[in-house]
């Protein structure tokens, strides 16, 4: 028996290695400058990379402002979001329409025929659309910003002449093929194989594709598929840009059946030894991976201004209904629980749009890293917009139940958005992991340093300095208006606790950081919610040096009412650190398992 167990946590611990080493290769392989969340993790505050607040240059805001009246004036004519969820079909009309006015290409280069626009440019066009139509919204984002933009990024000059003019116009779809059965969020555990030709000419591949977003429509793909490695037994992941008209390239299920976002072409693929050309690998043999999390950065930072669409419908919707809606003799909006619940609705949607714009800032910007980022706003705005969309159904009462109100068929789409493009749950693990990796990765040098400090004076002389100054001082944090001085202080001081808490976690589980995903929960909750009221102080800084007064008013009590809330719910993570049911947890949870 104890010679099973042995051997078993002898393969374990060898899986781990191999886990490691391949997170390493895929996460950390180019050395980057740390990004501003990753910053936060050491008790950092880097203000130059988050204010001033992005805003669009007056050229480019002229160019929006026309765009934005184009999409309006489409969605109008042609955009009926209940037709499209009962046909589960979004019509090829208005699909031209959308890549007549620019939509399906609105980050290519002019030159490919695109407009050239900013990602925050851009994410105020889709945030637009996800207020009409989360189906629609959707499969904008997978064509836009997942399917081509591989292409975009990685792609050769002749890939992109002989693909980028019919995308961006519209009159070819893209999609991004990654999922699989036993690749969902393990995005690393790809099984279609990809066999290179003896002349080097081709590759053959075989395997399926599955919950593949405009996979039944799209003329070119983005799939992921393995690669031997030469000289080793090892495979690892390439891109190719696949066409239906390959021989060996089937749908086996054009329009998977579905709860919500039915309107999208969500496929079931197969390829059975179809022949790919060796000039249509995208990027480099083998770093397919890499070209995969790039293209999720973005398609989660589009998320964000899809999710932000959807919350700013709700919550006009539930604002309208609260005022209508007369029981007890008055309007249901003067009860102070209904109250309770469009305060908050409309404090998180004015964070959802400055985490939104903030991080499609730093994409503009020129950041070489921002995937913590997107991924605190992907996981950030679709909790959010979780429960925007189950408070307004429940403001709306029992008639939000019902076909002819929007809500039952809004409570639907949203419910995807935890899942889609990386489970929440690996989202948050992910944040926790990677933020606490430097600092742990600091510590570990230290350490060893320690067994020989007479070698190591210079790493325990900086780890010392460093440290003394954390425990002195607190990060700068300045803003315009005096009035936001409180906030801004609050800020730095939390931040602070925030990088020595971290330490102290490592410190206290070491090597079984990795596996006490409780503890990182907590870490990544208090991350987002620093990253959030940083968004929310950068924004309202900004507006109250360029707004109106009485334009902000109102925008800015909803804002103070979150910094207050997100203030909470950063204690709250940092209490349970010290005071939390993670020993009971997984007692109660493995007793269930075994039956």
């Amino acid at each position: 028996m104890s010679t099973t167990i042995e051997k078993g946590d002898i393969e374990k611990q060898e899986l781990r290695k191999q886990q490691l080493a391949q997170a390493e290769e895929l996460l950390f392989a180019e050395s980057h400058p740390e990004s501003f969340a990753k910053q936060l993790y050491h008790g950092y505050f880097a203000q130059q990379m988050v204010f001033p607040y992005p805003r669009l240059a007056a050229a480019e805001s002229e160019s929006v402002a026309a765009a934005l009246d184009e999409l309006r004036r489409v969605c109008d004519q042609y955009l009926d979001a209940e037709h499209i969820d009962r046909n589960a079909d979004i019509p090829a009309e208005l699909i031209h329409h959308l890549g007549r006015i620019g939509l399906l290409g609105m980050t290519a280069p002019e030159s490919a025929g695109g407009r050239g626009f900013s990602q925050l440019a851009y994410c105020q066009l889709l945030e637009e659309l996800g207020s009409r139509c989360s189906s629609t919204s959707i499969f904008v984002n997978a064509h836009h910003s997942i399917g081509m933009r591989g292409l975009l990024l990685f792609g050769n000059e002749q890939q992109k002449q002989r693909w980028l003019p019919d995308l961006v116009s519209g009159k070819a779809i893209a999609a991004f093929a990654l999922t699989e059965v036993q690749a969902g969020s393990d995005a690393a555990n790809v099984q279609t194989t990809a066999t290179p030709a003896a002349d080097g000419s081709h590759y053959v591949l075989n395997g399926s594709k599955r919950y593949i977003t405009n996979g039944a429509i799209a003329n070119l793909l983005t799939v992921m598929a393995r690669t031997p490695i030469e000289g080793s037994e090892k495979t690892a992941v390439t891109a190719f840009l696949v066409t239906p008209d390959m021989p060996g390239f089937q749908v086996v299920e054009p329009r998977m059946e579905k709860l919500g976002i039915r309107g999208t072409a969500t496929a079931k693929l197969e390829f059975e030894n179809m022949r790919v050309p060796a000039e249509n690998v995208l990027g480099r043999e083998g770093k397919g991976l890499r070209v995969a999390l790039t293209v999720l950065d973005f398609g989660r930072t589009t998320f964000g201004a899809c999710c932000s669409g959807a919350a700013r419908s709700c919550l006009q919707l539930a604002t309208r209904h609260a005022r209508t809606r007369i029981q007890f003799g008055q309007p249901i909006g003067a009860f102070e629980l209904v109250q309770k619940k469009l305060a908050r609705m409309a404090a998180d949607l004015y964070a959802m749009q400055a985490m939104t714009h903030m991080t499609a800032g730093l994409i503009d910007r020129g950041s070489d890293d921002y995937m913590l980022e997107t991924a605190i706003l992907k996981v950030w705005t679709t909790e959010r917009l979780w429960k925007i969309v189950n408070e307004t159904f429940q403001i709306y009462g029992g008639a939000a139940y019902f076909t002819d109100q929007p809500l039952e068929r809004m409570l639907r789409d949203a419910r995807i958005n935890q899942i889609g493009e990386g489970a929440n749950e690996v989202l948050t693990s992910f944040i926790g992991l990677v933020g606490m990796r430097d600092p742990g990765e600091r510590l570990r040098r230290v350490a060893q340093s320690l067994h020989a400090p007479w070698k190591s004076l210079g790493v325990i002389g900086q780890f010392v300095v460093q440290e003394f100054g954390r425990l002195l001082g607190r990060p700068k944090i300045t803003t315009r208006s005096d009035s936001l001085g409180d906030h801004a202080r609050w800020l730095s001081k939390a931040v602070k606790r925030f990088g020595l808490s971290v330490q102290r976690e490592l410190i206290r589980h070491r090597e079984e950081i990795l596996d006490r995903q409780l503890v990182h929960e907590r870490i990544a909750c208090a991350a987002m919610e620093l990253y959030a009221s940083t968004a929310v102080i950068a924004r309202m800084d900004h507006e109250l040096q360029t707004a109106a007064s009485e334009t902000v008013r109102h925008s800015h009590q909803a804002a103070r009412l979150f910094l207050r809330q997100s203030r909470r719910r950063f204690e709250h993570a940092m209490a349970g650190n010290r005071n939390n049911d993670d020993v009971q947890i997984r007692e109660v949870a493995e007793s269930l398992s075994a039956g």
